[in-house]
């Protein structure tokens, strides 16, 4: 399902994107999480409180292989990504929280990622070798840390890094598309409904969950559909690098195809929601010299 080329390839392209995501990292933007603690809450609440239930959930009440749900659950455990950040940009939301929440996750899911992973794992009587994904996070938190080194360093070299980074996150999806699907349309044929319906619901859940989660917090219509992208749409290509790195074999095949399916299914999804979010605030900005009146 996935060559080894394809898991070097994806190795190296997982470097690049957590150096981007280091180089849009600075001091300050710590500083500034912390001085905001609704916004740190909001993010860690949204990310590792919501959607690893929500998989867990789903493998619950699913028919589902043991392999599967072990793939949803290490995909709902997952971070933010970039590809959050500019499908909110592209509907029109606030970019900054976007980015906020993605930079808090990311910080934070170091220690939530595997702590979450074992607790929701256990709970499907299902054992994951945690030791092997926090060696696989501490290896990926490196290029973060030297993407911060290079922004601090040079700023013009960082802002290059970021964007390069950023772009990654969105070949990766296209990479799915031109190259894994047709290779494995057999295989998409002839998988059960139950996994489409695993991998596609984890989606949209997360973003009906992040819309409900801010109209109870009474939060403006932008920052809403903001935290929506940002619960819904979560980091695949770290999830397939973190099945590829920590299993072998045929689990880890069919383990892996939980996080390519969601990458590959979320994007249809975030496209619409996004297109829909983005006529709602045009019609929104319209409609604001109105109140002037």
């Amino acid at each position: 399902m996935v060559s080894a080329f394809e898991q070097s390839l994806l190795a190296i392209m997982m470097a690049v994107i957590m150096l981007g995501m280091g180089a849009a990292l600075t001091p300050q933007d710590f500083k500034s999480s912390l001085k905001r603690p609704f916004g740190l809450f909001v993010g860690l609440v949204s990310q590792y409180g919501f959607l690893p239930l929500i998989g867990f959930l789903l493998a619950l009440v699913l028919p589902l292989s043991p392999e599967v749900k072990i793939g949803l659950v290490i995909m709902s455990c997952m971070p933010g990504g970039t590809t959050s950040n500019i499908f909110t940009y592209f509907a029109k939301g606030n970019l900054a929280l976007s980015m906020l929440m993605t930079i808090n996750s990311t910080v934070f899911g170091v220690v939530l990622i595997p702590l979450l992973i074992v607790v929701y794992a256990a709970g499907l009587g299902i054992s994951i070798p945690a030791d092997n994904i926090v060696r696989t996070l501490i290896v990926l938190l490196v290029p973060v840390l030297i993407g911060m080194a290079l922004r601090r360093w040079n700023a013009n070299i960082g802002a290059i890094v970021e964007l390069v980074g950023g772009a990654l996150g969105i070949f990766f999806i296209l990479f799915l598309l031109a190259s894994w699907v047709p290779r494995n349309w057999q295989f998409l044929m002839s998988t059960p409904i139950p996994v489409f319906a695993a991998v596609i619901g984890l989606g949209l859940l997360g973003f009906a969950a992040g819309y409900l989660f801010s109209a109870l917090l009474k939060l403006h219509p932008r920052n809403a559909q903001t935290i929506s992208m940002e619960i819904g749409i979560q980091n695949g290509p770290l999830a397939v690098a973190i099945v590829a790195l920590s299993f072998a074999g045929t689990q880890q095949q069919q383990i892996i195809a939980v996080p390519a399916l969601y990458s590959l299914f979320i994007v249809i999804n975030a496209t619409l929601l996004t297109l829909w979010y983005r006529r709602i605030n045009e019609r929104s900005q319209q409609k604001l010299p109105d109140s002037f009146l």
